[in-house]
């Protein structure tokens, strides 16, 4: 049973626990003030390794703890107006804390429910402008050396700023990749939310994630946001084929290209994603010099995922040569009967 920090625990002698923000399987998230400086509120992510890990050793234990300190050193060097800045890390016994910005405002998944209770849905401009700014921040974080991968990119894990800011908030899951796959090595073990978590994900430590594993989150949160619900998990997806629904039988003001892009994003396997945030950027804004389909090397969409194209869209998209082709049906009908 995870034990609770109550308000006015300091931490370090620096860090007093304000209140609870936040708590899941892996720890807890709080807002707390820094008595070293004053004025500034940070949050603190605890992490427990003894709640991810049954029966292990204390040498298992020690490793563990080694690779906080390891991931958490480099997360400090993370500097991105899109991520909030990991400031401090510290463990006392057993407990392991990341102290970072607090990021104001509402997250996504908040926002979405009020425009939900509303009556409506959420704008795909708005989204794309989120978009935008996630990308870089995951551009960012996959070309560190080695590459940071987040591993649990969702709605309630972003947080927009008053000022239009969107972050992405919580490293409890984050990993860090080495070349040699012996030395990777993860802040804490865990397998993120489902629907926004890739099959490869799944095998914990012993799976394979790379940057495609958060393309594919990301591609689930924008399901999410323009859908107003939540895809089906990969699981469900591997044992029933098609039951994912298509985004603009949903919401029809959802743009064929946006959808498309979502659609390649959420791909069963990872060579059928978009192999980085600028691919991801590219497929999802569409660029004169690439078409809208996927572009070589980026692999492309199982029949089963694609969505349907309305008859409207296709001449839209052909009209010329619909046109042209009628033209040659008439011309021929005319030479028939002269």
């Amino acid at each position: 049973m995870q034990h609770i920090l109550e308000p006015g625990t300091v931490l370090r002698n620096r860090y007093e626990i304000l209140e609870l923000v936040g708590q899941g399987g892996m720890g807890a998230v709080y807002k707390a003030a820094d008595r070293r400086l004053e004025g500034r509120v940070c949050a603190i992510k605890e992490v427990l390794p003894t709640l991810t890990a049954s029966a292990v050793s204390e040498e298992e234990l020690d490793q563990m703890s080694e690779q906080f300190r390891t991931e958490a050193s480099i997360l400090s060097r993370l500097d991105h107006p899109n991520l909030p800045k990991v400031s401090d890390y510290f463990a006392i016994k057993v407990r392991e804390y990341l102290v970072m910005d607090y990021v104001a405002g509402r997250d996504l998944q908040e926002i979405l429910h009020e425009q939900q209770k509303c009556g409506g849905m959420l704008d795909e401009q708005q989204v794309l402008s989120w978009a935008a700014q996630l990308l870089d921040a995951l551009e960012y974080l996959h070309e560190q050396e080695p590459p940071v991968v987040h591993r649990d990119v969702k709605p309630s894990n972003i947080k927009l700023t008053p000022r239009g800011t969107v972050k992405l908030v919580d490293f409890g899951l984050v990993k860090v990749l080495h070349t040699d796959d012996s030395r990777t090595v993860t802040v804490v073990q865990g397998r993120g939310t489902a629907a926004y978590t890739p099959l490869e994900q799944y095998g914990g430590d012993t799976g394979f994630t790379d940057a495609r594993s958060d393309i594919y989150g990301l591609g689930a949160t924008l399901y999410h946001l323009l859908a107003g619900v939540p895809p089906a998990d990969a699981k469900e997806r591997f044992l029933r084929p098609g039951v994912l629904v298509s985004l603009r039988q949903m919401n029809p003001q959802v743009s064929p290209r946006v959808e498309r892009a979502i659609f390649q994003a959420l791909a069963m396997h990872p060579n059928e994603r978009p192999s980085s945030a600028q691919g991801m950027r590219e497929t999802l804004f569409g660029s004169r010099s690439l078409p809208l389909q996927p572009v070589a090397g980026m692999g492309t969409l199982p029949m089963a995922l694609t969505p349907e194209t309305s008859w409207g869209e296709v001449f839209r998209q052909n009209r010329r040569l619909v046109l042209s082709a009628l033209g040659l049906l008439m011309l021929a009908l005319l030479l028939s009967i002269w």
